[in-house]
């Protein structure tokens, strides 16, 4: 099996963030009508809904991507953006994912946005909030020093994206 090009992954991931955050407007907007205080066929103003509703937005579209990547990624079907790039996902042993492997390769994606989060909390105050761009990429810089050119998140969940052809 002949491992995905460095390049090829990297625009599968900006393909699949395209699609991702598409998919994740639609079920924010779906369930904003669930969250939101007062009528929802009246707005006079943009609100921000509180941090309570906040977390439980994230949580819900937590769990969606989470779904999503996880039947995605098992059984040996492909998201839209590896059926375009002729990439597969496969285990250490080239067979197709399981869904723990799956959902240990979707937390250790987390790695690099969960660091960030945090860089953003504690350094927002001091007016370095810009630096939590920093940790974002954490996971797909680890290609250029891994031995493999293998992302983060793939080295941690044992998988590899392979040319399917």
């Amino acid at each position: 099996m002949r491992r995905a090009g460095l390049a090829r992954r990297l625009a599968g991931v900006l393909y699949e963030a395209l699609l991702l955050t598409a998919v994740l407007f639609v079920v924010n907007f779906l369930l904003l009508p669930l969250v939101s205080s007062g009528s929802a066929l009246v707005a006079h103003s943009l609100t921000v809904p509180d941090l309570p509703t906040r977390v439980i937005l994230f949580c819900a579209m937590f769990g969606i991507a989470a779904s999503y990547f996880g039947w995605c990624w098992t059984g040996g079907r492909r998201t839209l953006p590896m059926k375009t790039w002729r990439m597969r996902l496969v285990d250490r042993h080239g067979a197709p994912l399981n869904y723990k492997t799956a959902f240990v390769r979707y937390l250790a994606a987390w790695i690099g946005p969960g660091l960030a989060l945090l860089t953003y909390a504690l350094l927002r105050p001091v007016g370095l909030g810009a630096v939590a761009i920093v940790p974002l990429a954490l996971n797909y810089l680890a290609a250029l020093v891994d031995p493999e050119k293998q992302f983060l998140h793939d080295r941690i969940a044992g998988t590899r994206v392979v040319q399917d052809i």
